[in-house]
């Protein structure tokens, strides 16, 4: 292994609503900022990632999981979209071989992992990369996240998954920092600023364990549950952070979609 790639930074992305990238809104412009965030996250890395391992909301399991097809098929779990949005194509390569580094990293810290064969990657994965890596030529591996959405279990996941990012490989986070769709479609809810405020503070403490405890303790933050009736949205971020180890975060992107405050972080 080539010992020279600079460490790789982790990701928490917001990955819109359903294939909202591919398809026309009203107004035109609603994701233009999102979809120019995603497109230009590969120019911020310190050099092309080797692989990718993305941490999708869209996949729960009683243990963490991780696809180890060598061709993932595309899982388009999303529901009433144009038909042109479930012809979108994505053949990026799997990597059995990733997979079972991931699993073997997990249970060497003491947690149950298990590698699917069968799984695909779902929109939560295909959607945002078209954007970031739109050649589909990296391997990617996807992990699930583990039933009951335990946000320190989660951390503790990223925890055991940072040496990764020493062998070039991009650890990424795709969710949402907020996801209440009845309220979202309403918009202008102010709920969403206030826990956006929080959560970047949050995100951005300087220091690793008191970051790592405001995101143990996230549904006592203002506005929590408002922002997040539930959490598998968020709980990709617990990933990333955990793999970030003592790396600072910082947010990389911010707008304002249908009146509702939407962010990423990065973790150096």
């Amino acid at each position: 292994m080539n010992q020279n790639f600079a460490l790789m930074p982790t990701h928490f992305i917001p990955h819109g609503g359903g294939p909202c990238f591919f398809m026309d809104w009203d107004p035109p412009d609603t994701w233009n900022s999102m979809t120019e965030y995603l497109k230009g996250i590969g120019k911020t890395l310190p050099q092309q990632p080797g692989a990718i391992v993305v941490v999708s909301a869209h996949w729960e399991e009683p243990e963490f999981s991780v696809t180890s097809h060598p061709q993932p098929e595309l899982i388009y779990d999303y529901f009433g979209f144009p038909d042109h949005t479930y012809q979108i194509k994505y053949p990026a390569p799997g990597s059995p071989a990733l997979a079972h580094e991931i699993c073997s990293l997990l249970k060497k810290s003491g947690i149950p992992a298990r590698e699917d064969k069968e799984r695909g990657f779902d929109h939560g994965v295909f959607i945002p990369f078209k954007l970031i890596y739109p050649e589909a030529n990296i391997p990617i591996v996807q992990l699930s996240l583990k039933h009951g959405l335990d946000p320190s279990g989660h951390l503790a996941a990223g925890r055991a998954l940072a040496p990764l990012r020493q062998k070039n490989i991009l650890i990424v986070g795709s969710g949402m920092s907020y996801h209440n769709l009845r309220r979202f479609f309403h918009g202008n809810d102010p709920a969403s600023d206030t826990f956006d405020n929080w959560l970047t503070m949050a995100v951005t403490t300087h220091n690793t364990a008191d970051r790592n405890n405001f995101l143990t303790q996230w549904s006592h933050a203002p506005a929590a549950r408002e922002a997040h009736p539930r959490e598998e949205h968020l709980l990709p971020l617990m990933v990333v952070a955990g793999a970030a180890d003592d790396g600072a975060g910082v947010r990389t992107f911010h707008d304002m979609v249908n009146g509702i405050a939407l962010s990423g972080y990065s973790f150096t």
